[in-house]
């Protein structure tokens, strides 16, 4: 079972922009890449740093504390120092409504045991 929320209009995320959302208590960074919408943990997996102050590259994140980098498509992480994933949420848009799936059940995370 899903459970849908809207979290931000698609005119506050601007392409190739990101904004940070607080969806019960949890932090959330929605990334816009060329209209396409993905939503990941906004919170850093290497130290803690805020994804939101990070560059946008691509489909890369980068963390502004140590440039560690999160693909923004499967949250796998990409660039030192960082090498645990972000999690990953399932997002859908609604007229104009960003909506992303608050059952942190689906919540996708990289599995590292491939390989």
């Amino acid at each position: 079972m899903t459970d849908y929320v809207t979290v931000a209009q698609i005119q506050e995320v601007p392409s190739g922009q990101t904004r940070q959302v607080e969806v019960d208590g949890k932090s959330v960074l929605l990334v816009n890449l060329d209209g396409d919408y993905f939503a990941i943990d906004a919170t850093c997996t290497h130290r803690g740093g805020p994804l939101a102050e990070g560059e946008i590259n691509g489909e890369v994140v980068t963390c502004p504390w140590h440039r560690g980098g999160f693909n923004v498509r499967t949250g796998e992480a990409v660039a030192l120092p960082t090498t645990t994933p972000v999690g990953t949420y399932p997002v859908r848009v609604t007229g104009s409504a960003l909506e992303i799936d608050t059952t942190w059940a689906n919540r996708r995370t990289v599995d590292r045991r491939q390989g």
